[in-house]
């Protein structure tokens, strides 16, 4: 997965992200002082690092902790999607909550 195709997967314009420096061992530990919001949830950035997409150069990619563990792509096998899907939809039926479901496949 490109750093373009992650963050239209996450529904996040690379517009809306603050411009990165080129690249540094070090660059991002000063951006952990939490005053970053994280860019998929709003809550205060716990992680960050830099993503380089066409047209927009390198962004930084801000995300707390629970966004970035939820947005990691893992290795391994996959549950079908269709099986997943039916799985999170019952469960919201039987929470009585709404659910939006995003997925990265068309």
């Amino acid at each position: 997965m490109t750093d373009a195709d992650l963050l239209c997967s996450l529904g996040i314009d690379p517009s809306q992200l603050d411009p990165a420096p080129p690249w540094s061992p070090h660059a991002g530990i000063e951006r952990l002082d939490g005053s970053h919001p994280c860019a998929c949830c709003g809550q205060p950035a716990r992680a960050t690092g830099a993503v380089d997409v066409p047209g927009y150069g390198r962004r930084w990619l801000d995300r707390c902790m629970p966004c970035l563990i939820a947005t990691t792509p893992r290795g391994g096998p996959r549950a079908p999607l269709a099986e997943t899907v039916a799985v999170l939809r019952e469960a919201a039926r039987e929470a009585g909550v709404a659910l939006t479901i995003r997925t990265d496949t068309p």
